[in-house]
């Protein structure tokens, strides 16, 4: 009986499934593909690898189907078109360009990176040989004959590789890129030697070869939606990557990223040597957040770096401010900073394996590297000559309270030499001493002193004082 009893509820459990399964399906195939359109509308210069960049991001987050970079551009800087292609080689779905008028050089690059190219009426294609702009960007000179070869086989390497990748003729490629190279198809010249080559959407569509197969072009198309048309995509649900105008911004910032992570560095050092907060803190806080903003809007990072960044800062203060000593908490702090410093200039992608590799981590550390080598040399002359600074005295006079001079300060720690107390921290060898009923900043001659422990005032060291175990 039992054994009926279940065979006959498994048999209900299958005809109920089976009743599911029909519309699950239905619902699975009246879901519509996703596509994401990029625009490429200008020269590709470096506030387009943030666009690209973002777009590439959000396809991938949103598991997009389609990519269709909407091709109009006279071309650009050869490192950002490698740049672009590796940014689109990220994306594991269908790739299209669709040459809406023209693609041109660094266009034409990227064109044969995707997997179809399809073009307007009356649009072309080609003519991407590298050229050298003079120094002012005033005009095009004449590259030696040496540096053009050589630029034209890197450049060429670079686009057959794409277009072998992607099914494209290596030929014709090649052809768009140096001058030496004669195409010839089907016992018809196509490019004569001495010529770089540029094809019409007509040319760029006619069929070679046994079988016959399009010389370029999938076809000529009249419309953004008769391509989607084509691609059986009229009911897909369609996003379009606009310029957001901070790009540019985020161009600048990156470019000066160095300069302000020294800042930022030297700015936090002051403020810990000095009583209060001031300007040095505000600087400091302010050039790490523009920092961190350049990397937000290249769309290296998201705002969970910036948060690591904070909290490690917050671990610093806790050291050096409440806890000395503990080494734990400083150490933790330090890590987080560096690597939230890191990361923020690191390029990741959705799905990518969270452990970056050491390509992706190269300039990042360098830049790193750079700015706190720099930095440590500039915080030691501040360590040796800016305490005997006027503006020193003053910065520490005003955090202390505003209104005594130099001075008075002066005068304090003349009284103060010789006084015996007690470390009411660990040393470590900055901490806090009390002397009768005054509580002090105080700095050790070296070694690490016990709280508990009695110190003796043997020196000056801004508004603090310098410290020995008391004999």
């Amino acid at each position: 009986m039992a054994y009926r009893f279940l065979m006959k509820t498994w048999l209900v459990f299958l005809l109920c499934f089976a009743d599911l399964m029909p519309a699950s399906l239905a619902a699975a195939e009246a879901a519509p593909k996703k596509v994401y359109v990029l625009p490429i509308r200008d020269d590709i210069m470096p506030p387009l690898v943030y666009v690209i960049r973002r777009g590439v991001k959000e396809a991938m987050e949103a598991k997009a189907d389609v990519l269709i970079i909407d091709m109009e551009t006279d071309g650009g800087r050869v490192d950002i078109t490698e740049e672009i292609i590796e940014i689109l080689n990220q994306f594991k779905g269908e790739t299209v360009t669709y040459v809406n008028r023209k693609a041109f050089s660094a266009g034409a690059f990227i064109s044969f990176a995707t997997q179809k190219i399809f073009m307007a009426p009356q649009s072309v294609i080609g003519a991407a040989a590298p050229i050298m702009l003079s120094p002012g960007g005033g005009g095009i000179e004449a590259m030696p004959d040496t540096v053009e070869a050589k630029m034209s086989s890197a450049i060429s390497a670079l686009v057959r590789a794409n277009a072998q990748k992607n099914g494209h003729n290596v030929e014709v490629a090649d052809a768009m890129v140096k001058k030496t190279k004669e195409l010839k198809i089907d016992g018809k010249v196509l490019n004569e030697k001495g010529q770089i080559l540029t094809l019409t959407d007509h040319e760029a569509a006619q069929e070679y070869g046994t079988p016959p197969k399009p010389l370029l072009s999938a076809g000529t198309i009249e419309s953004f939606d008769a391509l989607l048309e084509t691609l059986n995509l009229s009911d897909a649900q369609v996003t379009r990557i606009l310029p957001t105008g901070v790009e540019q911004l985020g161009t600048w910032i990156n470019a000066v990223s160095p300069i302000l992570l020294i800042i930022g560095v030297i700015g936090c050092y002051i403020e810990f040597k000095t009583p209060g907060f001031g300007l040095p803190g505000i600087i400091g806080i302010i050039a790490f957040s523009i920092y961190f903003l350049g990397g937000y809007i290249a769309g290296l990072s998201g705002a969970e770096w910036i948060a690591v960044f904070i909290l490690g800062i917050v671990l610093l203060a806790l050291e050096i401010f409440f806890y000395p000593g503990t080494i734990f908490l400083g150490l933790t702090g330090a890590v987080f900073v560096l690597v939230s410093l890191v990361m923020v200039m690191v390029d990741m992608y959705p799905g990518a394996p969270k452990i970056p590799t050491m390509p992706q981590l190269n300039a990042p550390l360098q830049e790193l590297g750079i700015a706190l080598f720099v930095s440590t040399v500039i915080i030691l002359l501040i360590m040796r000559y800016f305490p005997r600074t006027h503006l020193y005295g003053a910065m520490a006079s005003n955090a202390a309270s505003g209104v005594r001079s130099d001075f008075q300060i002066q005068q304090k720690q003349i009284a103060r030499a010789g006084q015996v107390g007690v470390a009411i921290s660990t040393l470590s060898p900055g901490g806090k001493a009390q002397f009768g009923d005054e509580i002090i900043d105080v700095i050790s001659l070296g070694d690490m002193i016990s709280k508990g422990q009695k110190v003796k005032i043997v020196g000056n060291s801004g508004t603090g004082a310098i410290v020995e175990i008391a004999g």
